[in-house]
């Protein structure tokens, strides 16, 4: 079990990485992540001995998040705006992502090994907004899975700013809500 005080550092590392590394993108140096989190470097090399392994403890660190995030979700009393919530989520989530799984690749590690499988949380958030009728019922999770991925990836590729985002959203939206159910 890591010390208190180790796990604090580990944080605000983390924390001032994922800064640092969607302001500089992979040219960040550990001094500079070391200066925002308010560590010495050697703090962040005791942890994290390589940037690759700093990278995918962020990632790790995300996914968990996520895979949070959606457990938290399963049981709101709005099963519809849970769902919506959660994807909108994903999305914003994935362009930062995507930079540190590139980063990874390139080195040839896995960024996705060990991380939580999400799938059956976002199942959760699928059935009990379809039980509700805020989603489709003939929406399938290998389609809303496309649907997700396909716009996670158009939002990394494209660099979405917020208002284009939102708006893409709301289209991705309308189309998975059913015929009779209102726009939120």
């Amino acid at each position: 079990m890591m010390r208190a005080d180790a796990q604090r550092n580990r944080a605000r590392v983390l924390e001032a990485a994922e800064v640092v590394l969607t302001r500089d993108g992979l040219d960040a140096s550990m001094r500079e992540i070391a200066e925002v989190a308010g560590v010495g470097v050697g703090t962040i090399y005791r942890q994290f001995p390589t940037k690759e392994t700093l990278y995918q403890a962020i990632v790790l660190d995300r996914m968990r998040r996520l895979a949070d995030r959606a457990d938290e979700l399963a049981t709101a009393d709005d099963p519809g705006t849970a769902f919506f919530t959660y994807f909108t989520a994903v999305v914003e989530d994935s362009t930062v992502k995507k930079v540190l799984v590139d980063a990874l690749a390139s080195v040839g590690i896995d960024a996705k090994a060990g991380a939580p499988d999400i799938r059956g949380a976002i199942e959760v958030l699928l059935v009990r907004a379809q039980a509700t009728g805020a989603v489709r019922g003939d929406v399938e999770m290998e389609v809303l899975l496309a649907l997700l991925s396909a716009t996670c990836l158009a939002a990394q590729h494209n660099t979405w700013d917020e208002e284009l985002r939102t708006r893409t959203l709301a289209v991705v939206f309308d189309g998975l809500r059913p015929a009779h159910a209102p726009s939120e």
